[in-house]
């Protein structure tokens, strides 16, 4: 049964129209905007499928809904609890995800209420927003600064009433996280440059670009490292309980990024024979997903092949150091290294964007600017008690 408030009305997300009508509300809500950027419609499905979400068969329960007025879609929503994680907060915490509304006040309280007894419901104290049913690197929080810019694959983009509407629901600040950018153009700083240079000749360290002949071992060490380099800092940051990257994630990951990963952005760093540091970028794919309104049907296949060499900016997904190895330079190793390699083997690449780094990790953020990396964009995460 629908929920009612005002003129507006509350439905489950259950039908092929309604899913239609939850990905057609953005469509309508940005048509004509010269920054938007959709996210790929199946990469948004995929957090919904049972089949090809893990967070499902850990416990976890998603539900989706749309906001309806006179029988239009003006609103939509994403509700959500993973106990693996939400256990870690006290009091505990669930999320709301996926937000997108008509600039009407009344929307967002309805949106925000109804998430509210959905989670009182469920016996949660709380929920975060916006966050993912999932990943933790991809559709989390609303876009409060860098509006001038298209937002880089995996983030999303919002109107610039989207903060007030939602500051309006009365929540916490939860964290901001910044989007940093480095034009390619730009020299590298010269001291980091020659630390690199002498860490490269020391006989226990080598660098090199991710093998795509090899995708799986290469996929298998990045993830060793990414699990113990997050391990306590994810924690401490967001005060969440760390349950790292999976085998079943990474071989999907593998999958769906192998036909445009770009071997010389992803340098791999090791120690005396041991992985220990790592890059992982990607061509911005959201440049193809503006040309294709989100969809990719087997015949806009054909767009992929050859588009690292046409990309305009490109995105870091992942980066990282084994505890263990800290304190040596490898983070501006496998950085300098990659920025090369990319001058060298894609000079199409203007413009890298990326870090998602809480404004808390001031750690990885002063590495980043230490870089010449500058922040682009500031997307902020809210709490709500129930």
């Amino acid at each position: 049964m629908p929920k009612y408030r005002m003129s507006l009305q509350v439905y489950k997300v259950e039908t092929k129209d309604q899913v239609d009508a939850f990905h057609a509300l953005p469509q309508r809500l940005y048509k004509n905007h010269h920054w938007y950027r959709p996210p790929f419609r199946f990469e948004v499905e995929n957090v919904f499928d049972r089949k090809k979400n893990e967070r499902f068969e850990k416990g976890g329960e998603c539900e989706r809904f749309l906001v309806m007025r006179e029988g239009e879609a003006v609103g939509r929503f994403a509700v959500f609890i993973d106990p693996e994680k939400d256990e870690s907060y006290d009091p505990k915490l669930g999320g709301i995800g996926f937000i997108e509304m008509e600039d009407d006040p009344e929307i967002s309280i309805v949106i925000i209420d109804f998430a509210k007894n959905w989670h009182r419901d469920r016996g949660y104290a709380g929920f975060r927003g916006p966050v993912n049913f999932g990943e933790n690197d991809t559709f989390w929080g609303i876009l409060i600064d860098g509006f001038e810019d298209h937002n880089v694959y995996g983030m999303l983009y919002h109107h610039n009433y989207y903060e007030n509407l939602i500051e309006e629901t009365g929540p916490e600040k939860f964290d901001d996280l910044y989007m940093y950018q480095l034009d390619m153009k730009q020299p590298l700083p010269p001291r980091l440059v020659k630390i690199t240079e002498r860490l490269k000749s020391r006989e226990n360290i080598e660098v090199r670009p991710i093998d795509k002949k090899n995708l799986s071992r290469d996929g298998e060490l990045v993830r060793q490292i990414y699990n113990r380099a997050f391990h306590d800092q994810v924690i401490k940051e967001r005060e969440e309980e760390f349950i790292g990257i999976s085998r079943e994630t990474i071989r999907q990951m593998v999958k769906k990024l192998k036909p445009v990963l770009m071997p010389e952005t992803s340098p791999i760093a090791f120690v005396k024979g041991e992985p220990a540091s790592f890059l992982v970028s990607v061509p911005d794919l959201h440049e193809i997903s503006a040309q294709t309104n989100g969809r990719l049907h087997w015949w806009q296949l054909y767009k992929l092949i050859g588009f690292e060499k046409r990309a305009r900016k490109f995105r870091p997904l992942a980066f990282g150091t084994d505890p263990r190895f800290r304190g040596r330079g490898l983070e501006a190793l496998v950085f300098i290294e990659g920025f090369k390699w990319t001058k060298k083997y894609y000079p199409n690449l203007k413009v890298l964007e990326g870090g998602f780094v809480s404004e808390k990790n001031w750690i990885m953020r002063r590495s980043l600017e230490a870089l010449g990396c500058e922040i682009a964009k500031t997307y902020r995460v809210y709490k709500w008690m129930v």
